[in-house]
């Protein structure tokens, strides 16, 4: 069985790409939680994963890291892991890559965290510019291959790229087209969505740093996390 090496199912973007497929996908797999510490984590995640962060998928002697590389490795082994035909899972791939190498002010200034409502005080430059692009991706993916996923009818490895964004979504009440909105609550939907939530609003564990970066921008309104 794979085991999977995660952080904060609260703070932890990265972490919640792979669970989520793979939970979709009815993969079995067996995870380790690491909670956050104070500043660096490079020196205690180095013990599980080369890079000194996670996600980390351990198969066996075999140990896979990054998010992307995760997923590529669970596609040679598992059906459904991306789209069925040649041309959504060719766009697929490109998408998760885009959001796997950009959309940077997106994510700086809207952290993800599960368990908390922002009102933003501050829109800084360039907020704009990735949410355009955002909508333009998604409107693109779910019209050309008729949704209700960006892939077509199946949740794919690319809808768990972008899972992390529909908390954002939500958290930062981020405006939307009625089309992406309408995507945003599917995503939100998935049990396996609702099972990593619930899991990080049980969650007590708080670290500075994160907590810090989701006020950046804004005010905390409505903290739904166990105290």
């Amino acid at each position: 069985m794979y085991t999977l090496h995660i952080a904060n199912k609260n703070y932890s973007s990265w972490s919640l790409r792979p669970w989520v497929l793979m939970k979709a996908l009815n993969i079995p797999f067996q995870e380790i939680m690491h909670p956050f510490g104070e500043g660096s984590n490079w020196g205690e995640f180095r013990k599980f994963s080369p890079t000194g962060l996670v996600p980390c998928l351990v198969d066996g002697d075999r140990c896979v890291w990054d998010s992307l590389g995760i997923m590529e490795y669970l596609a040679e082994r598992h059906a459904g892991v991306w789209p069925e035909s040649d041309d959504a899972r060719a766009w697929a791939r490109c998408a998760a890559a885009e959001m796997h190498s950009g959309f940077s002010v997106l994510r700086d200034v809207c952290p993800m965290n599960c368990g908390v409502m922002v009102a933003m005080t501050t829109r800084p430059a360039g907020l704009d510019y990735n949410l355009e692009r955002l909508e333009e991706l998604w409107s693109q993916g779910l019209s050309r291959f008729s949704g209700p996923f960006l892939g077509g009818k199946q949740f794919t490895a690319v809808d768990a790229f972008y899972v992390p964004v529909a908390f954002r979504a939500r958290t930062f009440q981020l405006q939307l087209s009625q089309q992406s909105q309408a995507y945003v609550n599917e995503l939100l939907s998935l049990d396996a969505v609702k099972a990593w939530e619930k899991s990080a609003l049980n969650e007590t564990w708080r670290e500075s740093g994160h907590e810090a970066d989701i006020v950046r921008f804004g005010k905390i309104l409505e903290d739904n996390r166990i105290k």
